[in-house]
């Protein structure tokens, strides 16, 4: 998929559909075999694209192999969803080119995206200019990004965030609530981002039923990223449930 050709996918999936699910693959957690399988299982039940990320990427031959070998199969989109710079790997069709806005550290805010920029050139891949916030703490994105998690209860605070990002270009942003988080990113905080800002907002983070999924999705998600649910041993029936719901057509 060359030019913006993943982004403008997404928008055209976005006229159809209430909202689009993304399914993130960890590549420390599953191996190949368990991976592709779950990537053509989600892509049946309609999820628009498949993240692949790990909180840390410390393998990224590992991380190679799993994008190469789901890609075979596949229509949607493969987008990487990187911890770090091991995290930019050839053969997928985009990146979250994120920065983690609300961070301590200008590694995780600048310096990754300049080691890894010349990589995302060299492979090919389309960057998803994309404001990554840690909302809350104790998970492994605020603790490995020296993040200074936004309070789920200052929904205004993501919503500056999310506003300056728009102000520098950024099209995309992502609440993250963190990976295997206890409590989601709240509607309210989701509602008070979508009136501020004008881009593609992606919500990921806790979010294992139906009525959650629902209620970020009339909030004003554009996409859920589920991931963690799976690793956990939720079924795939429970997540055509909530793709069923999210993905309504308008």
């Amino acid at each position: 998929m060359a030019g913006n050709k993943v982004e403008t996918f997404l928008k055209s999936e976005l006229k159809k559909k209430s909202a689009l699910l993304f399914v993130l693959i960890d590549s420390e957690v599953s191996n190949l075999e368990a991976s592709s399988k779950l990537a053509k299982d989600v892509e049946k039940i309609g999820a628009s694209a498949i993240l692949v990320g790990g909180s840390s990427a410390t393998d990224q031959i590992e991380m190679a192999q799993v994008v190469k070998g789901i890609k075979k199969d596949l229509k949607i989109p493969i987008i990487l969803f990187p911890g770090n710079v091991t995290g930019v790997v050839p053969d997928a069709d985009a990146i979250l080119f994120s920065s983690l806005m609300n961070s301590e550290n200008p590694y995780f805010i600048t310096q990754a995206q300049a080691l890894g920029a010349p990589s995302v050139l060299k492979f090919g891949l389309e960057p998803l200019p994309t404001a990554y916030l840690v909302i809350g703490e104790g998970t492994s994105a605020w603790f490995v990004g020296s993040a200074r998690g936004i309070p789920f209860e200052k929904p205004k605070i993501a919503a500056a965030y999310a506003l300056a990002a728009q102000f520098l270009g950024m099209r995309f942003v992502y609440l993250e609530a963190g990976s295997g988080a206890k409590t989601n990113v709240t509607p309210e905080m989701v509602q008070t981002v979508r009136r501020a800002f004008n881009g593609f907002l992606i919500v990921g983070g806790g979010i294992k039923d139906v009525k959650t999924a629902q209620s970020l999705v009339k909030a004003g998600a554009d996409a859920l990223v589920i991931g963690t649910f799976l690793e956990k041993g939720g079924s795939i029936k429970k997540l055509q449930e909530i793709a069923k719901v999210i993905q309504r057509s308008k």
